[in-house]
C-alpha cells in the first residue's frame, strides 16, 4: 500500500496533470493509418489550391468592378457620399431616431413657450417698476441733474470758466439736490 497524503495549501510541489489534460496531447499520427494520412494530405492540398484560385477570381472581380466605375466617373469621393447618404437615410427612418426626434422637438417648443413666458413676466415686472414712487423719485433725480448740468454748461459758455469748475460745480449741486431730497420726508415729519 502506498501512503498518500493530503496536498498541503503551501506545498511546493507541482499539480499532477489530470486525464483530460492527457488526452490533448496524444499524438494522433500514430493512430491513423498511413492511407488516412495521402487521403488528408491530398484534402490539405486541394483546400489551399481552392483558397489560392478563389483569391485569385476575387483580385480579378475586384479589378473589373474597379475598370467599371472608372468608365463611368464613379471616384471613391462618390462612393463615400452615396454611402453616407444611405448611411444618413437608415438612420433617419430608424424607429429611434424618429423617437428621438419627436422627443427634442416637443422639449424646444416647451423651452421656447417658457422663454416665451418668462420675457412676458419680465416686461410686466419691469412696466410696474416703472410707475412705482421709487422708480419715478429716481427719475425726477435724473432729470434735475441733467437740467442743473445743462444750466452749469450753458452758464460756463457765458462765463467762460473752466471744465473743471463746471464739474465741481455740478457736483455740488447735485449733492445740495440729494440732500434736499432726503431731508424733505423728515422735514415734513417735524411739522407734524
Amino acid at each position: 500500500m502506498e501512503n498518500k497524503r493530503q496536498p498541503d495549501l503551501l506545498d511546493t510541489q507541482p499539480l499532477q496533470e489530470t486525464d483530460e489534460e492527457l488526452t490533448a496531447e496524444i499524438d494522433y499520427t500514430e493512430i491513423i493509418s498511413e492511407e488516412e494520412k495521402e487521403e488528408l494530405k491530398n484534402e490539405l492540398t486541394k483546400l489551399e489550391d481552392e483558397i489560392v484560385t478563389l483569391r485569385q477570381v476575387l483580385a480579378a472581380k475586384e479589378k473589373h468592378l474597379a475598370e467599371i466605375k472608372h468608365k463611368l466617373g464613379v471616384s471613391m469621393m462618390n462612393e463615400l457620399k452615396q454611402n453616407f447618404s444611405r448611411s444618413w437615410h437608415d438612420v433617419q427612418t430608424h424607429s429611434a431616431y424618429k423617437k428621438t426626434q419627436e422627443t427634442l422637438s416637443q422639449a424646444g417648443m416647451k423651452a421656447s413657450a417658457a422663454i416665451t413666458n418668462v420675457g412676458s413676466a419680465i416686461g410686466k415686472k419691469l412696466g410696474d417698476m416703472r410707475n412705482s414712487p421709487t422708480f419715478k423719485s429716481f427719475e425726477e433725480r435724473v432729470e434735475n441733474t441733467v437740467t442743473t448740468l445743462k444750466a452749469k454748461v450753458g452758464a460756463t459758455n457765458q462765463t467762460q470758466g473752466s471744465f473743471e469748475e463746471v464739474l465741481s460745480s455740478t457736483a455740488h449741486a447735485t449733492a445740495q439736490s440729494s440732500l434736499a431730497g432726503s431731508l424733505l420726508p423728515e422735514a415734513e415729519e417735524e411739522l407734524q
